[in-house]
Formats: C-alpha cells, sequence, structure tokens
C-alpha cells in the first residue's frame, strides 16, 4: 500500500517552501495539483518532473475513488493546492476523508497557509481563535454573520478584494464600528500590507486605496 502526502507549497514568495516537501514532491508517483498549469511553474523551479493530475473542486467528486484505488496498489500520491496548505479553503478533505477510510496512511507536512502570518502579525489575541474561511456569498450568509455575533475568540475570515468593503461594512453593521479588525494581503510577496484599526478606519482605508491580491481579515472577538 502507498500513502498520501498532504504537501503545503508557498503563498507567494517560492523561498517558502521546505527542503522536505521538495523531496515528497520528487519521490511521488503522481502529484494532485488543484491547477496543473499554476503548480508547473513551482515544478519547474525545482526541477520536479513527476507526473501530474488535476484534482479541484469541480472534478474531486469524480476523481477520488481512482486515486485511493492507486495508493491501494501500492503508489505513494502528493496533493498540492495553488498555494498554502491543501484543504484548508482549498481541495484536499475529500481525498483525505477517503484515504483514512480506507485505512491509508496520510501525513501532512508543516508548512505555508495563509492565515496563521495574519493572525501572529494582526496584533489581536491569538491564544484563542476560530478561522471561518470564505463566508457564504449569498445563501446563508446573514445567518452566519448573526451566529458569530456573540464569538469571543479572534475570527479569521479569507476574503476576495472585489468583496473586501462590502464585507468589513457588513461586519461594521454586525459586530459595531469600533471592532478592531486587521487586512492582511499578499503575505509574503512584496507588496504584503497589514492595515490594522477600527472597522470605520480601515473601511474608510480601502474604499480610498483599491484592494488588490489575496486577502486575510483578522477580526476581534466581542469584549
Amino acid at each position: 500500500m502507498g500513502k498520501l502526502y498532504v504537501v503545503p507549497t508557498p503563498v507567494g514568495n517560492l523561498e517558502d517552501m521546505t527542503f522536505r516537501a521538495i523531496r515528497v514532491l520528487k519521490e511521488a508517483d503522481l502529484i494532485l495539483a488543484e491547477d496543473t498549469r499554476t503548480s508547473s511553474v513551482l515544478m519547474k523551479h525545482y526541477e520536479i518532473k513527476n507526473p501530474m493530475m488535476s484534482h479541484h473542486k469541480f472534478n474531486e467528486h469524480k476523481t477520488v475513488e481512482g486515486i485511493v484505488s492507486r495508493i491501494l496498489a501500492g503508489q505513494t500520491v502528493a496533493l498540492v493546492s495553488d498555494a498554502g496548505t491543501p484543504a484548508i479553503s482549498d481541495p484536499g478533505f475529500l481525498v483525505v476523508r477517503e484515504c483514512v477510510r480506507n485505512g491509508i496512511e496520510v501525513q501532512c507536512l508543516p508548512g505555508a497557509t495563509a492565515f496563521v502570518p495574519a493572525l501572529v502579525s494582526s496584533g489581536l489575541p491569538n491564544d484563542r481563535f476560530c478561522f471561518e474561511g470564505f463566508l457564504p456569498q449569498k445563501k446563508g450568509r446573514q445567518t452566519r454573520l448573526q451566529s458569530l455575533q456573540e464569538e469571543k475568540r479572534t475570527m479569521i475570515f479569507y476574503e476576495s478584494p472585489y468583496r473586501l468593503v462590502k464585507t468589513l461594512t457588513q461586519f461594521a453593521e454586525y459586530y459595531g464600528t469600533d471592532r478592531q479588525v486587521a487586512v492582511c494581503r499578499e503575505i509574503s510577496k512584496i507588496h504584503e500590507e497589514c492595515v490594522r484599526g477600527s472597522l470605520t478606519e480601515v473601511i474608510a482605508h480601502f474604499t480610498a486605496h483599491e484592494p488588490k491580491g489575496e486577502i486575510v481579515v483578522v477580526l476581534a472577538g466581542k469584549e
């Protein structure tokens, strides 16, 4: 029987790749990639020439069975996403679950994920926190926002630059304009930025300066 490796990849800076991650990818019989075009840039940079196969949210339900069969037959499979740790707001959960159900060893390497540096650099309490990922865009959004009104832990969200101001405005409506927040974008990249302040202040900043890039929002809990 083979093994499934879950391999984090850099969220921006290629220097954040670990020695172990490179070795595992070079030794794998098959690399599952969220987008083979995106991952091929990383593979080329580190001279990794192993076979790749697409594994994303649109096909993972269909491909999981075949992947499990390959591993049961003795192949070593490595799973990567476009950036960061697979299965954290990315494809990966389904194949991990099916491997566990089939008694296959799953090993997740430590490595890059966007929310940890955002949380640490936010200056908000990080002894207890909850990760909410992407909020529902339509159905269930208000319910989710309401359910967090009494949350005392620091909350972490992923958001697109196009919806950022709308989301921050909704936070102000549900949690108060004085609630502290940190918006971290382009983590580990050249234009990395962390804007901290009250929701009113941060909304004003991003209304005046159009947000770009990958964004993590760290919101203080209720006091």
